[in-house]
């Protein structure tokens, strides 16, 4: 007998050609009812009807809601929150998540945030666009000092997890010397990775480069705050591919307005941008909207690892993308 599979993901994945075949996956395998629920009320009738849900991380899904789906055998989510983790790993439910399935593209965006801001690519793309363009002319005079080579830099890197450890990887033919702050990570690891576990403070005074990927959650909020950001060298970059909510975006603005440090932005404290936002004026703050993971790939990858673990556990093989209790502290609130 098929087991009833409820999707509830935003209405733009059951527009997109490219999921097609993930949902022929589904299709095959069980009764499938596809909803766009944004609230416990909404969703309440369709969880107590399936065997298996595929989700985001909303809404979520507390004591009350499971108590009242008894035929659920499978969670498979793209993101969750620690509270819904917390809840998830106290029952006997086998829940999957693939937030990481995100990382490879947000990765390479921070790669590419680097490496624009260090040769100031955006600013000639813009220039050459308009025909304002500046042609070296009395080399090496009319070099900019702060347009720079990635090769040797000194980068720290804040949050060392999966997005954390892949940047670490692509810096690696660009030989920098890099730091790294993640108070979860096993010392092993690091020097695995061949990278030096440091206090926050010491990886914002010796770092030219900083890339800020940690998670979102109260034990976060304002990481690099006042103190941090002053503590950030003459025209260091400050990359964030995380959450705006990390960094105190006030004293990040009061360096960039004195011309004093770069900032390489993908996500900020409300969104969209507002047109009028002072980050949009300064030219020293390299900006683009929330895109860092926003790729097809990302999608197809994070539908196909929860279809692969539900099909994992219809069979009674291990899931390859479980939730772990040791996973909560690196989840978003």
């Amino acid at each position: 007998m098929k087991e009833n599979i409820l999707v509830n993901l935003p209405n733009g994945f059951f527009e997109t050609p490219q999921l097609s075949s993930a949902f022929e996956r589904l299709d095959a395998l069980g009764n499938v009812r596809k909803t766009s629920s944004n609230a416990a009320e909404e969703i309440q009738a369709d969880l107590a009807w399936a065997d298996a849900v595929i989700m985001w991380s909303w809404p979520g899904l507390d004591d009350a809601l499971l108590d009242q789906a008894p035929n659920l055998k499978y969670r498979g989510h793209i993101d969750i929150s620690q509270s819904d983790a917390k809840i998830a790993v106290q029952r006997d439910l086998p829940v999957s998540i693939s937030r990481h399935a995100w990382s490879p593209a947000v990765a390479e965006m921070g790669m590419t945030l680097i490496l624009s801001t260090l040769r100031k690519t955006s600013d000639f793309h813009a220039q050459m666009r308009a025909g304002t363009e500046p042609w070296l002319e009395n080399i090496p005079a009319d070099i900019d000092p702060d347009e720079r080579q990635l090769e040797g830099q000194n980068v720290g890197i804040i949050g060392f997890g999966g997005i954390g450890q892949r940047i670490n990887e692509l810096l690696g033919p660009f030989h920098c010397n890099v730091k790294a702050y993640d108070p979860f990570l096993p010392k092993e690891i690091a020097e695995e990775k061949g990278v030096e576990l440091c206090e926050l403070n010491t990886l914002m005074s010796e770092s030219d480069i900083i890339v800020v990927c940690a998670a979102n959650n109260p034990g976060t909020q304002h990481l690099l705050g006042k103190e941090q950001i002053d503590l950030m060298p003459q025209s260091s970059i400050l990359v964030n591919i995380a959450r705006a909510q990390l960094v105190d975006t006030d004293a990040m603005i009061a360096r960039l307005e004195k011309e004093e440090i770069y900032a390489a932005l993908d996500v900020f404290d409300k969104e969209p941008l507002a047109a009028d936002a002072k980050l949009r004026t300064l030219k020293n703050a390299h900006l683009t909207p929330h895109k860092a993971g926003g790729v097809m790939s990302s999608v197809l990858r994070s539908i196909d690892w929860l279809i692969d673990d539900y099909e994992a556990v219809k069979n009674g093989e291990p899931q390859k993308y479980a939730l772990l209790e040791r996973m909560i502290p690196g989840l978003d609130g």
